[in-house]
C-alpha cells in the first residue's frame, strides 16, 4: 500500500520528574497521575519512541517510519542509514527547580554507548512573573574555582540567573551550564540523546526517596568555562508573517512564526520539518488534506510533503536540519 506523505502526530510519552507536576495538561494532553516533567512529543531513542497518532501509519514508531520510507521522508540530510531520528521534541512543565546540569558534545571520550552529545534550544512557553533560569558560568570562573564552589556547597555563587518571561528563546550549546527554575512551561528542541550530568541537585530526594546521583567529574570535564556560544532572544515583536530564526546550531535551526490568517509554506528534499504549535490554534493544509491544529501540539512534516500552509490565528515554532 502506498501511502502519501502526510504530517505526523504522534503518541506522546510522559516522563515523571521529581520536578513536574500537572500543567501540560493545559495543552489537552492526557496525563498519568504523579509529577510529569517531560512529554517526549517526537522522538526516536532507546528511553521513549513516539508512535504515530493519525493518518494512515498510526500505531507504528518513528523509528519504524524511518525505515519504512528513509530519506524519501525524512530527507537527505535527515535519514542516515543506522543511525537515530536526529532531533528529539520535549515539552517540560518545571513545577519546581531542575538540577543544575551541563551536556557533553559528540565527542566527550566518557559518553555512553550508542549516546549523543547534547546541543539544546529553550523557548518560553509560559512563566510566573518572578521565573528565572541558571543560564551559564559567571565571568571569570574557571575550573579550580568551580571545582572548589562544589566542595564548599556554594556552586549558586559561580553561576548567572536570568529572569525569564514568555517568548523568550534560549540557544544552549553542550558545555553551557545551565537549569530551568520552577514556574515555567518550556518546548525543547534537542540532539536525539538523553545524557545529562548533574552538578548540583539542592541536596533533594528524587523519586525513590534517595539523593540523586551527582556527575561532578564528567560536569568538570565537558563544562565550556570560557562560553559556548549560548544566546537569548527576545521574540516578541515577531510580526505576523514574519519568521524569526532563534537558534542555529550544528544539529537544527528554529524559526519562530506568527500567523495572521494564512501562511503558504513549504518542504525542502534535504530535510523534514518540525512544527510545535506555541499559541493559538487553526488548520494545517496540504495537497491531498488538511489537520486542526492548536497549541501544545506538535507534527513532524515530511520532506516530500512540497507546498502546505497554516490558517488561523497561531505562534508556531519551526525547526529544521541546516
Amino acid at each position: 500500500m502506498t501511502v502519501k506523505p502526510y504530517p505526523i502526530q504522534f503518541q506522546p510519552e510522559m516522563k515523571e520528574r521529581i520536578w513536574g507536576g500537572q500543567a501540560l495538561s493545559r495543552f489537552g494532553l492526557e496525563l498519568p497521575e504523579g509529577n510529569i516533567g517531560e512529554g517526549w512529543m517526537i522522538g526516536d531513542h532507546p528511553n521513549g519512541t513516539t508512535r504515530a497518532a493519525n493518518g494512515e501509519l498510526a500505531g507504528l514508531g518513528l523509528d519504524e517510519i524511518r525505515e519504512r520510507y528513509g530519506a524519501a521522508w525524512f530527507g537527505t540530510k535527515g535519514y542516515v542509514d543506522g543511525a537515530r531520528f536526529p532531533l528529539l521534541i520535549k515539552l517540560l512543565d518545571c513545577n519546581d527547580d531542575l538540577s543544575i546540569q551541563v551536556h557533553p558534545t559528540d565527542d566527550y571520550s566518557k559518553l555512553p554507548a550508542g549516546e549523543l552529545g547534547k546541543t539544546e534550544m529553550w523557548y518560553i512557553l509560559d512563566a510566573k512573573p518572578d521565573a528565572k533560569i541558571i543560564y551559564g558560568l559567571k565571568d571569570g570562573v574557571d575550573r579550580a574555582q568551580l571545582t572548589q564552589a562544589i566542595a564548599d556547597n556554594r556552586v549558586m555563587d559561580c553561576l548567572q540567573e536570568v529572569p525569564v518571561k514568555a517568548g523568550d528563546a534560549f540557544y544552549i550549546p553542550a558545555g553551557t551550564v545551565h537549569a530551568l527554575c520552577s514556574g515555567i512551561v518550556v518546548a525543547e528542541i534537542q540532539q536525539n540523546s538523553d545524557t545529562t550530568y548533574r552538578v548540583y541537585d539542592y541536596d533533594r530526594p528524587g523519586l525513590d526517596g534517595k539523593l540523586r546521583e551527582l556527575h561532578v567529574e564528567d560536569s568538570l570535564n565537558v563544562i565550556a568555562y570560557e562560553g559556548a556560544g549560548a544566546t537569548r532572544t527576545e521574540t516578541g515583536n515577531v510580526q505576523a508573517g514574519e519568521w524569526l530564526e532563534i537558534a542555529r546550531s550544528p544539529y537544527f535551526i528554529v524559526e519562530k512564526g506568527v500567523i495572521n490568517g494564512q501562511a503558504s509554506l513549504s518542504t525542502s528534499p534535504e530535510s523534514f520539518v518540525i512544527l510545535v504549535i506555541a499559541e493559538g490554534d487553526g488548520e494545517l493544509r496540504w495537497a491531498d488534506g488538511a489537520q486542526n491544529v492548536k497549541a501544545g501540539e506538535c507534527f513532524l512534516v515530511p520532506a516530500t510533503l512540497g507546498d502546505y500552509t497554516l490558517e488561523g490565528q497561531l505562534t508556531v515554532i519551526r525547526s529544521q536540519l541546516p
